[in-house]
């Protein structure tokens, strides 16, 4: 499930490093991978109407989760977006501003041959429907689908690379695109850790709710002293894969401050998942969550050492030398 040239937006929060972005292109960001639907530009044009086709034939692969193959269309493409729900999923409805989880190919209007796909790389992607990640007809076309569903779906140049193109990937700014998409999972504001509830019999540690009603869990630290060594616990033990040392996350987090208990930072209050890799991370969330299970909701006591020392982020409210609590559910891992 690795993230490739998808452009999603992280919200600025805490927990990154001052400074360390890395401009340096990751290696799953080749330019093999360029025709993935990650946006140029932020399109101005108002919203498409949906209509019901043309759109070409699925001659084989026509099963959810397999590669399709689709025939060379033929004539002339709707100026508007084609939208049909080739298999009717029963999960979670996407809407937009979601992290979706798809299998996807994409073809250009008149062309019998793919000029990407996932299927291949046998990993879906994550794709954020937000505005100016993802070509417009994405985030115009999926939402209200639901998870397990097949969309087909074209896109004329308007929601899509506009008049410029993509020619990395062959498509020219009078190209329509025809997508097929196969939607795997949804994360949106809304989402929380799945699993077994685990024990919290340390007096001595914060106690963490363990609601999963996409809501902030409440996080209550004992008067006493803080510890000086890194904790990290479960709260909500899932059992997806492990996290690993680089991985790339997709979070919610509550943090709060040992000393007053006092938040500081949270994607609950701003509405927003936020993703990340472990290696632009305070040392204390990496060493944390690598090891731990997507689905889980993990306690994390953080000593400055490891935190933000004698150097807090201006204007966050935490004084130097503080000890950090943070409620982290990770929600997959990308």
């Amino acid at each position: 499930m690795r993230r490739r040239s998808l452009l999603i937006a992280v919200p600025a929060g805490l927990v990154t490093l001052a400074g360390c972005g890395d401009d340096k292109k990751s290696d799953t960001s080749k330019a093999s991978d360029s025709a993935s639907p990650s946006a140029s530009a932020t399109s101005a044009a108002p919203p498409p109407k949906i209509v019901a086709g043309p759109l070409p034939a699925i001659t084989a692969g026509t099963t959810f989760g397999t590669k399709p193959t689709l025939a060379k269309a033929t004539g002339d493409p709707s100026k508007q977006l084609a939208v049909k729900t080739v298999i009717a999923g029963s999960g979670k409805a996407v809407a937009e501003n979601d992290y979706v989880l798809a299998h996807y190919l994409g073809q250009v209007w008149g062309s019998a041959k793919d000029f990407s796909n996932s299927f291949d790389r046998k990993a879906p992607e994550f794709i954020q429907l937000a505005q100016g990640t993802v070509i417009d007809g994405w985030r115009y076309a999926l939402p209200g689908k639901k998870v397990g569903s097949r969309v087909e779906f074209s896109i004329p140049p308007t929601w899509a690379y506009g008049t410029a193109g993509n020619s990395q990937a062959g498509i020219k700014g009078t190209d329509t695109l025809v997508f097929v998409v196969d939607v795997q999972d949804t994360f949106n504001a809304s989402s929380s850790a799945k699993g077994t509830n685990a024990a919290q019999s340390d007096a001595s540690l914060p106690k963490v709710g363990t609601n999963t009603d996409g809501k902030a869990p409440s996080i209550d630290v004992p008067k006493t002293d803080a510890p000086t060594k890194l904790v990290a616990e479960y709260v909500i033990e899932g059992d997806g894969e492990k996290v690993a040392a680089d991985s790339t996350v997709l979070v919610q987090y509550k943090g709060v401050l040992w000393d007053t208990g006092k938040e500081f930072d949270s994607t609950y209050s701003r509405k927003a998942l936020t993703s990340f890799s472990l290696q632009q991370v305070v040392k204390g969330w990496a060493q944390g969550l690598t090891g731990k299970k997507v689905g889980s909701r993990v306690l994390i006591v953080i000593p400055p050492k490891l935190g933000y020392g004698d150097n807090p982020p201006s204007g966050s409210g935490i004084k130097k030398d503080s000890v950090l609590v943070f409620s982290v559910d990770i929600l997959a891992k990308m």
